[in-house]
């Protein structure tokens, strides 16, 4: 007999984790004899732990092809971190329990390392209870900092957003110099991983072109060869345009925009970095200056999507399905390059042992000797991660995106859960 489906989306949302969830769920409609429904966890994992499933098998072919250009998270995600076993072990009880009464076979938990970590830990603890369940990650994130996997799905489609949108505003910037605006401060995503501002790099193909400066968490910022890097760039084209990411540290190793609070996976909360960068230029020379953070807009811009992002999202999601029907378990596919030009890939697979809370950082021969720049080894790295236009369909001027139904699972179970503040 086919055991039903677990699919459930984790951490920042994308604006390609529906295409997955579209690779997901199309490919198990095309196993009846291994899989049943696919039940969706509403708000991620808590979905599974409140008992709170979504039928996905209520949902037209149509609309469920259409989560392959909407954005955001479908059935809603969260940030809540399952701790380990031994700490969490009520919770991974539950999750079984849940699994158990609903006749849920196959585990597919679609996001990043701590999502990763915790698939790895219910296969583990299904087998000690006596309920094996399949348990495949699926992997997304705009960090793109999961090991094994060349790239992450997710981080193509928000570096084409920044690389456009620094191209865009240093021209905005250098038409004004003269008389009004000379520095200009992107902030974009990126805890302790660059790649999100590297991309931006990709946005100055010439001398001249902006961004003129880029600042790594990978790079401890010196605030004298900082400012002297500002100063020459306005002296040389009128204005300076930075792409500054959210981890930024000073020579201390402390976040230059620290809040002093931390979010629900134990992670500290950075209170905006392009300000206190932004002040300061203004304070040492004087310069008038603008800043933006890209935030939210970056990981939800569907609508300038790499086309490489939406091809490989939906492959991984397809992959995870046809991995957990061969009797494949505890492992994550992922994207191997064949070739940077012409860009060629194919899709491999890792033991999710491997990936579980690991973080990939930018290599150092990515980042210029200065430490301010990409050199051109990450040029060739970021380049295809942003090709191609997959533009969503449009109607009265704006993209038209699906909205689902999320038709509730009737509850088994008697006993509730609550979820621990």
């Amino acid at each position: 007999m086919p055991k039903n489906a677990f699919y459930a989306q984790s951490g920042g949302v994308t604006a390609v984790i529906n295409a997955s969830a579209c690779g997901v769920i199309e490919t198990a409609r095309k196993h009846p004899d291994k899989i049943g429904k696919v039940y969706a966890g509403r708000n991620g994992i808590i979905g599974a732990l409140t008992e709170d499933l979504i039928d996905t098998s209520q949902e037209s072919d149509a609309d469920i092809a259409a989560l392959r250009h909407t954005p955001a998270g479908a059935f809603g995600s969260c940030r809540f971190k399952l701790k380990g076993l031994d700490q969490s072990k009520a919770e991974y009880e539950r999750l079984i329990e849940v699994f158990k009464a609903h006749d849920i076979g196959y585990f597919f938990y679609n996001g990043g390392g701590d999502s990763q970590d915790t698939s790895h830990k219910v296969s583990q603890i299904g087998e000690k209870m006596g309920y094996p369940i399949t348990c495949v990650g699926v992997p997304k994130t705009v960090d793109n900092d999961l090991p094994i996997t060349d790239n992450c799905p997710g981080f193509g489609s928000v570096a084409k957003y920044i690389a456009v949108s620094i191209r865009e505003a240093s021209f905005d910037v250098a038409s004004m110099a003269k008389t009004s605006t000379k520095v200009f401060v992107l902030e974009v995503m990126g805890r302790h991983a660059g790649w999100i501002a590297a991309a931006g790099g990709l946005a100055a193909e010439k001398e001249g072109d902006g961004p003129h400066i880029i600042l790594f968490p990978e790079i401890p910022l010196d605030k004298d060869k900082f400012l002297a890097k500002v100063k020459d760039a306005v002296d040389k084209y009128e204005y300076c345009s930075i792409v500054v990411s959210e981890g930024v540290k000073n020579a201390e190793g402390k976040f230059l925009a620290e809040a002093g609070t931390r979010d629900a996976f134990g992670h500290t909360q950075l209170g905006g970095v392009a300000p206190v960068v932004a002040q300061m230029v203004k304070d040492a020379l004087g310069y008038k200056y603008h800043w933006a953070v890209a935030d939210y807009l970056q990981r939800a811009a569907r609508h300038i999507a790499s086309k490489t992002d939406v091809e490989q999202a939906y492959a991984l999601g397809k992959v995870a399905v046809e991995l957990a029907v061969a009797g494949k378990n505890a492992v994550m596919p992922t994207v191997v390059r064949v070739s940077d030009n012409p860009y060629k890939w194919e899709i491999g697979s890792a033991n999710l042992a491997d990936v579980a809370n690991v973080e990939k950082k930018m290599p150092r021969d990515y980042i210029t000797a200065d430490g301010f720049g990409i050199t051109e080894s990450c040029r060739r790295y970021l380049q295809p991660l942003i090709l191609g236009e997959d533009y969503p369909p449009y109607e009265n001027g704006l993209p038209k995106y699906v909205q689902l139904k999320n038709v509730a699972v009737p509850k088994k179970l008697s006993s509730t859960y609550t979820l621990k503040k």
